[in-house]
């Protein structure tokens, strides 16, 4: 979690049913948002704060550009409510990992999106406009730094930070701290990352709906793992439909979009309401 003004607007709508808007709003006023909030709430400050970390943490040029990047405009208090039935929150997650091919290929992949996390994960209690970056070692273990992470005095402190780092290197005639060569890993497309997903969609209250939408599942090798409905009422309280919310197994991005294309094409589906990855959690 690298972007405090997301994680507060997320933990607002999670703690008080809040919508998006409002809880932007709250931040705007208690000065965590910008005045243009863009950068922030589409993704593109924690793309380029990823870009940074997997540069460092792989020894390999990684940019902004190379980040898969998702904002948190499209979350809604319904994908609160069913993160909780399932026993999560949702977060917006910057992730940076070096992938084994089955070549035996090493890769990079950096991406940034929002996710459902249990709420036994560390990430999961990170709260507000803190941030917190979790490092998963292989002698070391699960490694966590946390802290502030929007406002006045946490962003002076930062910028102020790598102003005195800069004057030492120059001070000291270099150009900033000494690294290892480069290894020069590909990054690898999100098209071919597995993920578990969360599928949220209103859907034709009759018999056969549900076999025919997991029926597109299987089309395309993607497992169910959980199914939950509910009914939808309209603004009179008559039953109009029912929403659907599929949890799957791991699948690629490029099998679960083909998938939700398909869902969007059915005439028993009225809608496709959210698609969220979940991390964190055992398949």
């Amino acid at each position: 979690i690298v972007n405090g003004t997301t994680n507060y607007i997320l933990s607002e709508m999670d703690s008080t049913g809040a919508d998006y808007a409002s809880a932007l709003a709250d931040a705007s006023a208690l000065g965590y948002a910008e005045a243009d909030p863009t950068a922030d709430v589409e993704g593109y400050d924690a793309a380029a704060k990823a870009a940074i970390l997997a540069s460092i943490a792989f020894h390999t040029r990684v940019t902004a550009d190379d980040v898969y990047r998702e904002g948190i405009t499209k979350v809604t208090p319904a994908d609160f409510a069913s993160a909780r039935a399932l026993g999560c929150t949702i977060k917006l997650l910057a992730i940076c990992e070096r992938l084994t091919t089955d070549k035996a290929q090493q890769r990079v992949s950096a991406r940034v999106y929002p996710a459902l996390v249990p709420l036994d994960h560390p990430l999961a209690a990170v709260n507000g406009a803190f941030n917190a970056v979790v490092v998963e070692a292989e002698a070391a273990g699960r490694l966590m730094f946390y802290g502030q992470g929007a406002g006045g005095a946490p962003t002076a402190s930062a910028v102020m930070g790598d102003v005195v780092m800069a004057a030492r290197n120059r001070v000291q005639g270099g150009r900033g701290p000494r690294e290892s060569k480069y290894a020069k890993l590909p990054i690898s497309p999100i098209g071919f990352i597995p993920t578990r997903y969360y599928v949220n969609m209103n859907v034709a209250d009759r018999p056969g709906v549900l076999s025919t939408v997991a029926a597109e599942f299987g089309k395309r090798e993607v497992s169910i793992a959980e199914v939950r409905q509910e009914g939808v009422v309209d603004e009179g309280g008559q039953r109009c439909g029912a929403r659907i919310v599929v949890v799957t197994h791991q699948a690629t991005d490029a099998a679960l979009s083909d998938t939700v294309a398909a869902l969007a094409d059915l005439d028993v589906v009225q809608s496709v309401n959210s698609v969220l990855r979940m991390e964190g959690t055992s398949d």
